[in-house]
């Protein structure tokens, strides 16, 4: 990611010729059917219904909520059903100790109390999906803004001829309470993500943008470029490190990520390849489980709000070592997987680029179920669907802008950004200390303007790096 001179040439020409040829992507506003892998039934024919949330997503969904919150819950089915049937969700507490214990997780649940189910699930003959209904909650002074709480949710059938699926007619939502934490959430919903290269900027210059209408920062998501995935030569294991910029950062979380925080903001911790064996696209099935269970101790330890893959500056080793396997998306899709089950509660992203450029379906789950955020490359703008089978228009971020070498993107593309209703954009290198400041300054409020119809507010008191 950082300061490609080549890429962004690319880019441009690839930008241009696609501006003169007039090609636009388009997609489905349609809620999607999340995917069923049928294999493990006997009869695939038969109408097998399981659950999903309103992005499409099954078997679990994370909710931040502050005083009260919900989400919509549907059955889906694999084929029509031929007749009316009626399915009761109810309050498990066992599928949530079966979670616990199958992915080493220590959430706690939500007291039943707090929730309430709205209904019954019914779908008619010759539907594939249900009406939805309303799973609600509210808060209470003993819940915790640093914990994950879960609603276990199982199914019964009342009426009709369907079969439940054994795993995925369950669901967990997971809920996040964060009613005295304020949020960066603006009108259009879009997120704005900056990934900063810590080694030249401090991250709380993210707080020196906001907007005029309500003084919410302009930044959702701050991304601190980066640790690496590092090989041990004497125990061949790979392990994480941080360079002097992020442990500093890391050390002293209460200077430079909690008051990011308390404004809203999430900190997330790049994952970059380190010019070794090792990288995001080799690892072998259990590596991976491994070195999922050591990123997740990181986020625990340091109260972070996810990792962002990147699949940059890697010496892959073929044939490979024990431990890894040959560099491919299927590797580096068993990586965010094994990530996003050791910790749900997380936000995991990926870069549109190299070995996670697209990933493949594990263990049953489509891309979208395990992960938040694909992250185009700079100047990208194509739907990610066919990248990311399962992931919602929510969690594409387009047309990422490049401030050191200033590769900025358009008000035309920040448009046909919000206009086909994508959710998310990315911005690399911000630094309102260099020199090219007043042509960053422009690019974000030009941001402020074409995204959130408002204005940008800067804070001229702005942060140097004092390490």
């Amino acid at each position: 990611m950082k300061y490609n001179n080549k890429t962004i040439q690319i880019i441009t020409i690839l930008a241009l010729v696609f501006i003169s040829l007039g090609l636009l992507s388009s997609c489905e506003d349609s809620l999607k059917l999340g995917q069923l892998d049928e294999s493990n039934f006997e009869t695939p024919e038969q109408a097998i219904g399981y659950l999903m949330d309103g992005n499409g997503k099954n078997n679990m969904s994370l909710v931040e909520f502050r005083n009260e919150g919900e989400i919509d819950i549907y059955l889906a089915l694999t084929n029509t059903a031929d007749q009316n049937a009626t399915v009761a969700i109810k309050y498990d507490s066992k599928v949530f100790e079966d979670y616990n214990a199958e992915h080493n997780t220590n959430f706690e649940l939500l007291p039943e109390g707090l929730v309430t189910f709205e209904g019954d699930l019914e779908i008619a003959k010759g539907s594939k999906k249900s009406e939805k209904i309303l799973v609600k909650f509210i808060t209470d002074e003993a819940l915790d803004s640093d914990k994950t709480y879960v609603i276990p949710v199982s199914t019964e059938l009342k009426s009709g001829n369907i079969k439940l699926a054994e795993k995925q007619s369950n669901f967990l939502i997971l809920v996040k309470d964060f009613s005295e934490i304020p949020t960066a959430d603006k009108s259009t919903g879009i997120k704005i993500i900056s990934c900063m290269e810590v080694n030249d900027t401090n991250p709380l210059n993210n707080l020196c943008f906001t907007l005029k209408s309500n003084n919410k920062p302009l930044i959702d998501q701050v991304i601190l470029f980066s640790s690496n995935i590092n090989y041990n030569n004497e125990t061949g294991e790979v392990y994480v490190f941080h360079n002097p910029s992020v442990t500093h950062i890391l050390n002293n979380r209460d200077k430079y990520i909690k008051p990011l925080q308390d404004r809203g903001i999430k900190v997330i911790l790049s994952i970059l390849g380190n010019h070794d064996r090792s990288g995001v696209g080799n690892l072998s099935d259990e590596t991976a489980k491994v070195f999922a269970q050591e990123l997740k101790a990181v986020c625990d330890a340091y109260k972070l709000d996810g990792v962002f893959f990147d699949d940059e500056y890697s010496s892959y080793q073929n044939p490979p070592p024990p431990g890894f396997v040959s560099p491919s998306n299927d590797a580096a899709s068993r990586l965010v997987y094994e990530t996003k089950m050791a910790m749900p509660d997380k936000l995991v992203q990926v870069y549109v680029l190299s070995r996670t450029n697209s990933l493949v379906t594990i263990d049953g789950k489509q891309p979208g179920e395990y992960i938040d955020y694909g992250i185009h490359d700079y100047g990208r703008g194509t739907d990610m669907s066919s990248r990311y089978p399962g992931l919602s228009k929510d969690g594409m971020a387009l047309y990422s802008q490049e401030f050191h070498n200033e590769y900025f993107t358009s008000r035309y593309n920040l448009r046909d950004l919000r206009n086909n209703g994508y959710g998310a954009h990315m911005i690399f290198a911000m630094d309102p200390l260099r020199s090219n400041y007043s042509r960053q300054r422009t690019a974000m409020q030009m941001i402020a303007e074409e995204l959130f119809d408002d204005e940008l507010v800067v804070d001229n008191n702005f942060y140097r790096k004092d390490w």
